[in-house]
């Protein structure tokens, strides 16, 4: 079993499809799109997209599934940040019933055997938390804390748009970083190949004409100019990223 691992989409559908062409030429069995798929300007495509993989896909349950699918059945949670409300509220308009029952039931985590790697347990922020923050310079009580319950030797996470690998009381934690929104390590798409190693993998693909795709197909979408300029065509640093997440990761 070899596992292709997608986190963090984010609407970003040319991203998408540059990583799945490369997918394909590495013998990957399934691809577990690791949460927050469609919370970006093209969410119906992206949905439409990740569907048509059938049976490999593996989903698990991100903070933006959860957000979408309040949003689109009216329910959404107030006290949200705005650009997180208004950012859901524009994907719930995109979507149909369709992509409403994709975001219904996704699992929190997923356990799947890896060759060479064992047990490998997928989330996409911790195994008790769809939006708690767990980073690289986390110490080691807030992964004892956060997957206490759980022994699984590997675990992917993501959430924080971030690649990492690094071992935390003798277990292998990996973030694969973020198909469509990186932040730290350049431009380009991030992901992971599963066994039998695990291997950081980053994908390029034209980034202007995936600008001139947004402005055209998403010009409605929130902040999209910011979406372009920070997170498509240049990429805050692992600095930066790392001060922003700190607070909210409590370190």
């Amino acid at each position: 079993m070899r596992v292709a691992v997608l986190s963090d989409i984010h609407g970003n559908l040319p991203a998408l499809e540059a990583v799945l062409a490369e997918v394909e030429t590495c013998g990957a069995d399934a691809i577990v799109l690791n949460g927050d798929i469609a919370t970006g300007p093209m969410p119906a495509e992206t949905l439409d997209r990740l569907a048509a993989l059938g049976e490999r896909a593996v989903w698990v349950r991100g903070n933006g599934e959860r957000e979408v699918a309040d949003a689109f059945d009216g329910t959404l949670a107030p006290g949200l940040p705005d650009v997180v409300r208004r950012t859901a509220e524009y994907c719930a308009t995109r979507l149909e019933r369709r992509h409403r029952a994709l975001l219904a039931d996704p699992p929190l985590s997923v356990t799947l055997e890896v060759t060479g790697l064992g047990a490998v347990r997928f989330c996409h922020a911790t195994a008790r938390d769809d939006a708690e923050f767990i980073l690289v310079d986390s110490p080691l009580d807030r992964y004892r804390e956060a997957f206490a319950g759980t022994d699984e030797p590997t675990v992917v996470l993501g959430h924080t748009h971030m690649p990492f690998d690094r071992l935390a009381d003798r277990r292998r934690f990996v973030n694969p970083g973020s198909v469509g929104m990186p932040y730290g390590a350049g431009p380009g798409a991030h992901w992971a190949l599963l066994g039998p190693d695990i291997v950081l993998r980053r994908t390029a693909y034209d980034l202007e004409a995936a600008a001139r795709t947004f402005r055209t197909e998403a010009a409605d979408c929130p902040g999209l100019a910011e979406f372009i300029a920070e997170n498509l065509l240049t990429v805050h640093s692992d600095a930066e990223a790392l001060a922003a997440f700190s607070g909210a990761a409590g370190t």
